[in-house]
C-alpha cells in the first residue's frame, strides 16, 4: 500500500481532470453550479452510507469533540471548493479553471509547513515552481491565449484555497485515527446539508428522475468525480505528505487541457506541451521523492 500511494493520488488528479466534462453537460441541462455541488454532495453521501451499512456499522461512530474536522472537510473545504471552482469553469476555459485551481499545493505547502512541520526540501520547491509555470503554460495564460476576468481569477484562487484546506483537514482527521471512509462520509454528509440550502433541489430531482440515462449519467458523475478519486486521495494521505500529494494531483490540469482539445476541439500550442512536460516532470520529482521516503521509512 505504502508504495502506489503516490499512483492512488496520481489517479485521483486524472480523474478530477475529467470533470469538466460533467459540469458543462450538466450545466447544458439546465443545471446551476450549487445545483451540481449538490448532487455530488448527496450522491456521494448516499453510496457511502449504504456501504458504511453493509460494511461496517462501527464507521458511522465519531467523537462530537472531532467534529471540526469534518466541518472542515465538508463546508470549508467541498462546498466552497467546488462553488468556486464550478463558477471559474463558467467564466473561462476548462484549463485556465484548473490551473487557478491549483494554487493549492502552494497553500499546501505554506500550511504544513506550520502545521505539520513538515520540511521544505528544495526537491518541493522545485517541484512547486515546475507546477505553477507548467500549469500557466497549459492553460495558456502566459502566452495571453486566454483572457481572463477579475472575477474568473478571484473564484479561481478561492477554489484552490478551498482545495487546498481538504488536505488540511482529513490529514487532522487521519491522525486522530479516523478510517478513511469515516472521514469521507461525515465530509460530504456535512457538505451537503450546507449546499441544499443554495441549490434548488427541485430542478435536481426533475433532471435525476427524468430518465434513466440522467440518473445513470448522475451515478458515473458521482463515482468518477467524488467517491473514487477521494477515496483514492485520502488513501495516498496516510503515507505521502500533504505537500508532495498535492502536487502529484496537479496532473488534473494536464488531463482537463487533453480532455478540452479531444472533446471540446480546444487548440494546443507549444507553450502548452511546454506546460505539460512541465507539470509531468513534478510529478515524477515527487513520485520519485515519496517512494525513496516510503522506502527509508520501511528500513527504520
Amino acid at each position: 500500500m505504502k508504495r502506489v500511494a503516490p499512483f492512488f493520488i496520481l489517479l485521483a488528479g486524472m480523474l478530477w481532470g475529467s470533470m469538466g466534462v460533467f459540469v458543462r453537460t450538466l450545466n447544458g441541462a439546465g443545471l446551476a453550479t450549487m445545483d451540481i455541488v449538490t448532487i455530488r454532495n448527496i450522491g456521494t453521501t448516499i453510496l457511502l452510507g449504504i456501504f458504511l451499512l453493509c460494511y461496517n456499522r462501527r464507521l458511522f461512530r465519531i467523537k462530537i469533540k472531532d467534529i471540526w474536522c469534518f466541518l472542515g472537510t465538508g463546508l470549508c473545504s467541498i462546498v466552497f471548493f467546488n462553488y468556486c471552482y464550478f463558477k471559474t469553469i463558467t467564466f473561462t476555459s476548462l484549463s485556465v479553471a484548473a490551473v487557478l485551481l491549483y494554487t493549492a499545493p502552494a497553500f499546501v505547502m505554506v500550511m504544513s509547513f506550520f502545521l505539520f512541520k513538515e520540511k521544505l526540501s528544495k526537491v518541493k520547491v522545485a517541484a512547486l515552481i515546475f507546477t505553477l509555470v507548467g500549469c500557466a503554460m497549459v492553460t495558456g495564460i502566459m502566452s495571453g491565449e486566454h483572457s481572463i476576468t477579475a472575477l474568473g481569477i478571484l473564484t479561481g484562487i478561492g477554489a484552490g484555497f478551498g482545495y487546498a484546506l481538504y488536505s488540511i483537514f482529513s490529514r487532522f482527521a487521519l491522525e486522530k485515527g479516523y478510517h478513511i471512509f469515516t472521514i469521507l462520509f461525515y465530509t460530504f454528509g456535512l457538505a451537503m446539508f450546507g449546499s441544499i440550502p443554495m441549490s434548488n433541489v427541485g430542478g435536481i430531482v426533475s433532471y435525476v428522475t427524468g430518465s434513466w440515462f440522467d440518473a445513470g449519467f448522475t451515478l458515473i458523475f458521482v463515482l468518477a468525480s467524488t467517491v473514487i478519486p477521494y477515496f483514492l486521495y485520502t488513501s495516498g494521505l496516510r503515507y505521502v505528505e500533504n505537500g508532495p500529494a498535492s502536487i502529484i494531483a496537479s496532473v488534473e490540469p494536464v488531463v482537463a487541457t487533453l480532455i478540452g482539445v479531444v472533446f471540446m476541439h480546444e487548440t494546443m500550442s507549444v507553450f502548452n506541451i511546454i506546460g505539460v512536460v512541465l507539470v509531468l516532470g513534478s510529478i515524477v520529482m515527487c513520485n520519485v521523492t515519496s517512494i525513496v521516503n516510503l522506502s527509508e521509512a520501511d528500513k527504520m
